[in-house]
C-alpha cells in the first residue's frame, strides 16, 4: 500500500527517557519564555506550548502577527479557555489567513495534505487542485502552499495537526473562477459501464457531495480529456486518487481507486486508463468517486460530460 507523503525525514526514533534527559527537560523549561520558546526568540512559525499566564494576544504580540491571523490558524481554540500544555500553531510572517481563504500555509516537518486538510476543515483533493506544480509526495519544509477553505471542520488544538475535528462551521465557498469554457463539452464518461449511484449535489444536511459511479469488477477509470497527472497517490478516506489537470483551468478527480496505472507528471490523452476501481465493503459495490473542478471549484460533471 502506498504511504502518505510526509515532509521531513520520516519517523523519529523513540528514545528512552533517562534521569539525565528528564533533568535537561526541566532545565530547558526553566529557560523558556512564557510561550514555550527560548527567551528572546520569536514564536512565529513554530508550535508553542501554552504556559501559565499565556494569552493569544501576548503570543501574537511576541510573534508580531495580527491576532486575527493567529486565531484563524488555530480553529476551534477558545481564547478564554487556554490550558497549560495546550499546543498553538503560530503563523510565520510569510503565512496569510484571509477570511474564507485560501490560506497561505508554510509546510512544517511531518506535514501531509491530509493533516493540513483536517486542521483547516478542507480536503486533500482541494489542496492538491489548488497547488498545481507542487508534488504532494515531495513536500519541502518551508514551502508555501495554498489551502482553500471550502470545508466545515475546525480542528482541536490540544495536539498536532492530526487532532480530531471539533464542531462544524458554515462552509466558505471557493472563489468563483467564472463560467466553464464553452469548448469543454461532450467529454466521455470515465467508465465504459457505470450507474450513477450518487449524483453531484448537496445531501440532506446541505453538504456538497461529489458524484459516485457504480461499475463492474475489473473496471478501469479513464481520463476524460487530455492533460497532465498532477497527483497519483493515496489520500486518507479517499483511497488511491488520481488528479488530472486539463486546459482552461479544469481538473478531473478519480478516487476510491484500487490500483494506480499512471504516475504523477505523466501526460495522458483522452481515454488513457488511470486506475482500476476497487470494491468497498460498506456498499459491496465497485465504486468510483468522480469529481470535476474549474479553478479548484467543484462543478457538476454532467455539465461537461456527454
Amino acid at each position: 500500500m502506498a504511504q502518505r507523503p510526509v515532509a521531513g525525514q520520516g519517523r523519529r526514533p523513540r528514545y528512552a527517557l533517562t534521569l539525565l534527559s528528564l533533568l535537561l527537560v526541566v532545565l530547558l523549561a526553566g529557560c523558556a519564555g512564557p510561550s514555550g520558546v527560548m527567551r528572546g526568540g520569536s514564536p512565529a512559525g513554530h508550535w508553542v506550548t501554552i504556559q501559565r499566564g499565556d494569552t493569544l494576544g501576548e503570543i501574537a504580540r511576541r510573534a508580531d502577527v495580527p491576532l486575527v491571523r493567529l486565531r484563524r490558524f488555530n480553529p476551534g481554540v477558545n481564547p478564554r479557555g487556554l490550558a497549560v500544555g495546550q499546543r498553538i500553531l503560530v503563523p510565520s510572517q510569510r503565512e496569510r489567513a484571509p477570511s474564507g481563504g485560501p490560506y497561505r500555509y508554510q509546510i512544517r516537518s511531518g506535514d501531509t495534505y491530509s493533516a493540513i486538510a483536517r486542521r483547516f476543515g478542507t480536503s486533500p483533493v482541494s489542496i492538491a487542485a489548488a497547488n498545481t506544480g507542487v508534488s504532494p509526495t515531495d513536500l519541502k519544509v518551508g514551502q508555501l502552499v495554498s489551502v482553500p477553505l471550502h470545508g466545515s471542520r475546525a480542528a482541536s488544538s490540544r495536539g498536532s495537526t492530526s487532532s480530531a475535528p471539533s464542531r462544524a462551521s458554515s462552509p466558505s465557498p471557493a472563489p468563483d473562477p467564472g463560467p466553464v469554457p464553452s469548448d469543454a463539452r461532450d467529454w466521455p464518461w470515465p467508465l465504459d459501464n457505470y450507474r450513477v449511484a450518487r449524483a453531484f449535489g448537496q445531501d440532506s444536511r446541505g453538504t456538497l457531495q461529489p458524484m459516485l459511479l457504480a461499475t463492474d469488477q475489473g473496471a478501469r477509470a479513464k481520463a476524460v480529456a487530455d492533460g497532465e497527472v498532477r497527483f497519483a497517490d493515496s489520500m486518507r478516506q479517499l483511497g488511491r486518487v488520481v488528479i488530472v489537470h486539463h486546459e482552461d483551468n479544469l481538473q478531473s478527480v478519480y478516487a476510491l481507486c484500487d490500483t494506480l496505472l499512471v504516475d504523477s507528471g505523466t501526460r495522458v490523452t483522452q481515454g488513457t486508463p488511470l486506475c482500476t476501481v476497487s470494491r468497498h465493503a460498506a456498499t459491496a459495490r465497485h465504486d468510483l468517486l468522480f469529481d470535476m473542478r474549474h479553478g479548484g471549484k467543484p462543478i457538476d460533471p454532467r455539465s461537461v460530460l456527454r
